[in-house]
This record gives structure tokens, sequence and C-alpha cells, in this order.
């Protein structure tokens, strides 16, 4: 029981990083029908962001955290007033394929200043644990538990009670008759650019947090890993892509757990493949995830 609650919890604050990276993806699908593949970028460049006002410059803490991630949504919408914004119209594989090609010049700009080598963050609780009873939890799992629920929160307050989220749920559900409403489609555009780099930031504090790793330009692929928890989730649900991280976090951690000595014929690494199997099967069934809008087509 004890181990199980141990990878349960380590299945939780994985599946916190994975969420944090799939909003930032959500809020850009849910206004623009686009999924932005540039955000894994955006994760690695918050973190560096981070790195640079907390180490390089020597400010405190939490508001080198907080500055990372105002300087992350400027960039983010700094990217859809310069770029995107020009492609307002156009097919959505040319937008789709944009952001590919912005997360391949994020990555060179950024080993062009920061380089390969891995960086220490300086996070205020490193390596250290706490317990519950025999389970160990490390103090950087929990922050990153802590910030997905304050995050998916924030979401729904502002999606729900403030004019700007209202009127992206608005240019989200019909573009046109948003804007015959007064609703400002480059307003709602940037803002979600904006919106999804601020969380980029934060993701990319939790996830080089905590560990020996540091920064790296490698934790960009958490990017990847997250598709599975957006998609599972829906396209354009929040809270779908925290119970989405959270399925296939713990999904992942536990199979890696039972994994050995069980399952051995299924490869060493499995567990990196589990996340995928879990999101075939769901979409059999749920082809719009489990939280995702049904289209509804008329013919």
């Amino acid at each position: 029981m004890t181990m199980f609650l141990q990878l349960l919890f380590q299945g939780f604050a994985l599946g916190a990083q994975y969420a944090l990276v799939a909003l930032g993806f959500v809020v850009i699908y849910k206004a623009t029908r686009v999924i932005n593949f540039a955000q894994g970028g955006l994760v690695v460049l918050g973190a560096y962001f981070a790195y640079n006002f907390h180490r390089t410059w020597d400010l405190p803490w939490w508001p080198s955290v907080v500055m990372a991630i105002v300087a992350s949504a400027l960039i983010g919408a700094l990217i859809e007033a310069l770029i995107l914004r020009r492609m307002v119209g156009q097919p959505v594989f040319a937008i789709i394929m944009i952001t590919i090609g912005l997360l391949i010049v994020i990555e060179q700009l950024l080993t062009t200043i920061w380089g390969f080598d891995a960086l220490t963050l300086g996070d205020p609780w490193g390596l250290r644990t706490t317990k519950a009873g025999n389970v160990v939890l490390a103090l950087s799992d929990l922050w990153t538990i802590g910030l997905a629920v304050l995050v998916l929160a924030g979401f729904f307050v502002f999606f729900r009670y403030s004019s700007l989220g209202v009127a992206m749920r608005a240019t989200a559900l019909d573009q046109e008759a948003a804007l015959a409403q007064g609703i400002s489609a480059r307003r709602v555009f940037a803002l979600s650019w904006a919106i999804a780099g601020a969380v980029a930031a934060l993701a990319g504090v939790t996830l080089a947090a905590g560990g020996p790793n540091g920064v790296t330009p490698g934790i960009d692929v958490i990017a990847l890993r997250a598709f599975p928890a957006m998609i599972l989730g829906g396209l354009d649900s929040p809270g779908g892509a925290v119970v989405g991280g959270a399925v296939i976090g713990i999904t992942q951690i536990m199979t890696a757990g039972y994994q050995p000595g069980n399952f051995d014929f299924v490869g060493p690494n499995f567990n990196a493949v589990m996340p995928y199997v879990v999101m075939v099967l769901i979409l059999l069934v749920r082809p719009y995830g489990l939280f995702g809008t049904r289209e509804v087509r008329r013919v």
C-alpha cells in the first residue's frame, strides 16, 4: 500500500506538470482553433527567464518567477501581434506550420544565448522532502500540485466571471457573432497567446525546479508528453486538461513502478508509451475527449 500511495502522489505531481503545459495548448485552441506547437519553446523560455532574473541578476525567488511569467506573456502577445495576426483567415494548416517554425527558432535562440549546459534554478525547496506516514513527499511536487490547482481555479474564475473571459468564450463559439457584438477578435487572440506564455513560464519553472537536471533546452520534450493529456481531456476544456494531466501522469508513473518484474516482455520504456495507449482507448469511446465540446454539423 505504501508503494501504491507513493506512486500515486508522484503520478499526481507529474500530471500537474502535464496539466500546466496542456492548459497553454487549450487556451490558444479555445480562442483560435489552432494547436500551438511552439508552446514547448515558451515553456523553456519561461524557465530561462526565471533563471536570469534569480541567478544572473540576483533578484528574490518569487519576484523572479512573477517577472518570468510577465516576460513570457509579453513574448506570447508579441508573437501573435507580429506574426500570427497576419495569418488571420488563412488555412489552419499554414498557421500550425508557422508554430512549428517558431518552436525551432526559439530553440535555436535559447541555445545561442544560454548554451546546452544544465543551469541550477536556485528554487527555495530544492530536494527537500516531508513525510505523510510512510509516503515521502517532495516539496517541489507539493508546490507543483498546488500551483496547478491554483491556475485551474484562476481559469475558472476568469472564463466564468470576467468580461475578457466571456469575450474569449464567445469568440471560440462563434467568431462572426462575437464580432457582430463588438468583441475584438484581435484582442482575444493576443490575450490567449499572452495567457499561454504566462502558463508556459509557470510550467517551465516547475519542470526545472526541485531536481538535479535544472534548466536545459531538453525540457521542451515535456510539451510532446503533454499532448495525450490535452487530447484526452478535450482540446477546448481547461478542466479537461487538468484531469487529463492527472490521468496520464498517474498512468505513466504506475506503469514505471509496477512493470519491472511483472511486464518485462513489453520493453523497459513502456511507461512512456502507456499514456498514448490510454489516450487511444478513451478516444475510441469519446472522440472529443472526456470534457471536449462535441461538434454538431448540420447537413
